[in-house]
């Protein structure tokens, strides 16, 4: 059974940093584009960022370009996103996902090119 499950969440000032994690098993995904998602209180799933299998190419939401960093180490088959410089807006819950398909990266930013999802980590910015 494949499971992604992400940690690291919690409240966190304006200015403020946090560093998610998602950890998968189940299988490897270490020739699988990973992406982050997040989703505010009757808003839409909305892309943060992508990263290519081995860890090559990065893409960002116009949003967090430049505070956030997404990175992974494929031998602990995880996945990770730092995010600095946080905002009240980034106030979500922070879902990590992954397609079925190997070295897949086409359309990175939609929900629909993902296969399987995590339950999601919860991010509080105070301003």
């Amino acid at each position: 059974q494949v499971q992604l499950v992400e940690s690291g969440g919690g409240l966190v000032q304006a200015g403020g940093s946090l560093r998610l994690s998602c950890a998968a098993s189940g299988r490897t995904f270490s020739r699988h584009l990973m992406g982050w998602f997040r989703q505010a209180p009757g808003k839409e799933r909305e892309f943060v960022a992508a990263i290519t299998w081995n860890g090559g190419n990065t893409y960002y939401a116009d949003s967090v370009k430049g505070r956030f960093t997404c990175s992974r180490d494929n031998a602990k088959n995880t996945v990770y996103l730092q995010m600095d410089s946080l905002k009240p807006e980034d106030t979500a819950v922070y879902i990590c996902a992954a397609p079925a398909r190997e070295y897949y990266t086409v359309n990175l930013n939609s929900p629909a090119t993902y296969n399987y999802w995590g339950q999601g980590t919860q991010v509080t910015v105070s301003s």
